[in-house]
């Protein structure tokens, strides 16, 4: 696809993007030339657009088949990088494939092969055995976050699903960290690598210390909470059963919380990022899972409960805030035994709490589940028409709406509730009456 300065402005106008920042224009010119390229760059730079607008130069609108494959580490950014692919509108067909999405839907989503498929390693692999991926045709391939998928332990299905491409002509590898060693079965042709790694964290981030009397910080955790009120926190705990011990005790002392990991079924993850994206929850408890591909804007507050384990970690968690022009601040919580790990070069600020707590303000929004979603053909529209006209809410009273696959969520004022469920319980969504309910 040729990028006239008319289709690439077109292109940013749906991203509302005004203008390619220096990332993203070196990339796209360095694309063009022979060799592959390894793109080096911060979390939060802009990395994804540096990457789907090379892969979208060498793509033909009048060839049949797939020609581009992204590799990536996890299901949330998969999503994410097709969500932003879509909002591009180049009229290429997209589609994804991961692990605990229903492999019935993603077979049928690939019998017309899209252009560009965006999967995980097993998944992908799965489907090419399955002959339901042609990969004769793909000529371009990404490994989104390479590092991650090789440490956790991909290196099997990606020397399968590179070795099933015998027609690739241009790799491109992403990474936030530098000091991976690429394998000799990705089969790099002359490349040429771009390192916007910055040494030093971003200006916008501040960086603070905060120490616990006790060993068991969830004291000062809640204390924290209350000071930091009702703007969005991360709280990073290193394992699920911490995870689901924190929020727990968290909900008993009051602060409304969602709590995400990798043991969790796929719709109880949409469940908890669909509440911490629309502020049905201003606080989302998770393990490192949520350090990369996590897409929710404005994250105010990144809390280390426990310590990162090692500076990549470290580095990844952070990057959830203070992404492109926002600011933010990224806490450390210290036990009376613990000291900063040596990789924390940075002396941060020691932050001191108030000896009287006081619970934020509960959300505003709740989280409403319909049991409807893209495959019986709703859309937001839809969505947004069904509660103005059944439920008799205004357009205020209705916030973000997420559509997935078989289900849709949607926040709406806590206030409007009750009366809305009411008034919509016998009422039909597409001439279908429709499970809806509060999302669990």
């Amino acid at each position: 696809m040729l990028l006239t300065p008319e289709v690439t402005s077109r292109l940013l106008s749906n991203l509302k993007i005004d203008e390619l920042n220096e990332l993203q224009t070196r990339a796209l010119e360095t694309a063009q030339q022979d060799g592959d390229l390894i793109l080096l760059a911060d979390t939060g730079s802009g990395k994804t657009l540096a990457f789907l607008l090379p892969v979208l130069t060498f793509m033909d609108e009048k060839t049949a088949g797939t020609q581009a494959l992204v590799i990536v580490p996890s299901r949330e950014l998969a999503i994410q990088i097709e969500q932003v692919f879509k909002l591009m509108g180049t009229g290429f067909k997209v589609t994804c494939c991961y692990g605990g999405h229903l492999r019935e839907t993603e077979e049928n989503n690939l019998k017309e092969a899209p252009a560009i498929i965006i999967g995980t390693p097993g998944r992908l692999a799965d489907h090419i055995r399955r002959g339901n991926i042609q990969p004769r045709a793909i000529k371009t391939l990404v490994l989104d976050e390479f590092d991650k998928s090789l440490e956790l332990g991909f290196q099997d299905e990606m020397a399968f699903i590179i070795g099933s491409l015998p027609s690739l002509t241009k790799r491109i590898l992403t990474s936030a960290t530098a000091a991976t060693e690429i394998p000799d079965f990705v089969g790099l042709q002359s490349a040429q690598t771009l390192d916007f790694l910055t040494a030093e964290r971003p200006q916008r981030l501040a960086l603070q210390q905060l120490s616990s009397p006790e060993k068991d910080k969830l004291e000062t955790l809640f204390s924290l909470l209350c000071r930091v009120g009702d703007r969005s926190a991360i709280v990073f705990c290193n394992h699920r059963e911490s995870v689901e011990r924190v929020s727990t005790l968290l909900k008993e002392k009051g602060i409304v919380n969602v709590f995400y990991h990798g043991a969790l079924e796929q719709p109880e993850r949409d469940s908890a990022l669909a509440k911490f994206r629309n502020g049905s929850s201003n606080v989302l408890v998770t393990t490192d899972l949520a350090a990369r591909g996590l897409d929710v804007p404005n994250i105010r507050y990144i809390i280390h409960y426990h310590l990162p384990t090692t500076k990549e970690v470290y580095t990844h968690r952070n990057g959830r805030t203070a992404r492109m022009e926002a600011s933010g601040t990224a806490i450390l919580i210290l036990s009376p035994e613990e000291s900063l790990p040596e990789f924390i070069r940075e002396r941060p600020e020691p932050l001191e709490l108030p000896a009287e707590t006081k619970l934020p303000a509960k959300p505003q929004w709740t989280t409403l589940f319909i049991s409807a979603g893209k495959k019986d053909k709703v859309n937001k529209i839809d969505v947004v028409g069904f509660f103005t006209n059944k439920g008799k809410l205004k357009k205020e009273d209705i916030g973000l709406i997420e559509v997935k696959d078989f289900f849709c969520f949607v926040a709406i004022r806590k206030s409007t509730v009750s009366h809305t469920l009411q008034l919509i319980k016998n009422e039909k969504l597409k001439n279908k009456k429709l499970k809806i309910d509060v999302a669990k």
